[in-house]
């Protein structure tokens, strides 16, 4: 009998996160920001979530979008916003913090790691800027960590599939290996099948166009960065529906 493979949906919304129960998801990353990558979501989003969904809830711990290298003052936040995740009920954190040089802070990281207990720990898509994905996966492993998201170093996971695959046979069951980014209905039984990972993690998402009628065209609240105001993305639950049917006949 094939195993079952646990869906993670990343969401930034209380309406994707019930999408993603109501279609069957075994735990959701609640975010903010998803455009930009994932950034911690409001104390208020986090309680409303926790209130209304049952399954799982891992909190991104992302004090900003770019890279992963923290100032103290940032440091300070994620330290905060941690202890807020306990408060709020929820099941761990998803987090990654890196030096100048392309490797894990390991002073902050597991000081970070000491304070999310007894929150479990997944590693985010920092794993894809490290310089040595093989000392980074030694490195976790030692600290505890219990799983690494990635793309396989590559902007899409179906790209990166081979490191993936290689990440899986040394993890050797020490840690998860949780395959992230560009993931759908297409591509994600090649994934499974080429790489044997147990878990995946995708968003899901469709586009819905905002309810505004009145639209000032003028002005982009990006500012220079072209994002459109009007558009608006939220987890699908068909296609969750599909992805668990497709996982778990």
């Amino acid at each position: 009998m094939k195993n079952k493979i646990i869906t993670e949906i990343c969401v930034d919304s209380i309406e994707s996160a019930l999408a993603a129960e109501r279609g069957g998801a075994n735990r959701i990353e609640l975010c903010d920001n998803l455009i930009g990558g994932g950034t911690t979501p409001s104390l208020g989003m986090m309680e409303l979530v926790r209130k209304y969904l049952a399954i799982d809830i891992n909190i991104m711990i992302r004090p900003r979008s770019g890279d992963f290298c923290y100032s103290s003052f940032e440091f300070e936040v994620m330290k905060k916003d941690i202890e807020h995740a306990k408060q709020c009920g929820m099941n761990g954190i998803v987090v990654g913090i890196l030096n100048q040089n392309g490797e894990i802070d390991m002073e902050k990281m597991g000081e970070l790691i000491e304070l999310s207990k007894p929150l479990k720990v997944t590693f985010h898509r920092a794993f894809d800027m490290v310089k040595d994905p093989f000392k980074t996966l030694d490195i976790l492993i030692e600290l505890g960590v219990e799983r690494i998201l990635t793309s396989g170093q590559e902007n899409k996971a179906i790209d990166g599939i081979n490191l993936i695959k290689e990440l899986v046979n040394r993890a050797d069951g020490k840690i998860i290996i949780m395959p992230g980014a560009g993931i759908n209905k297409n591509n994600i039984n090649t994934i499974i099948e080429t790489t044997g990972v147990k878990e995946v993690h995708l968003s899901a998402k469709k586009k819905v166009e905002s309810v505004m009628k009145y639209r000032n065209q003028s002005v982009n609240m990006g500012g220079s960065i072209a994002i459109p105001e009007y558009d608006n993305y939220f987890t699908c639950e068909d296609t969750v529906k599909t992805i668990i049917e497709i996982l778990n006949p």
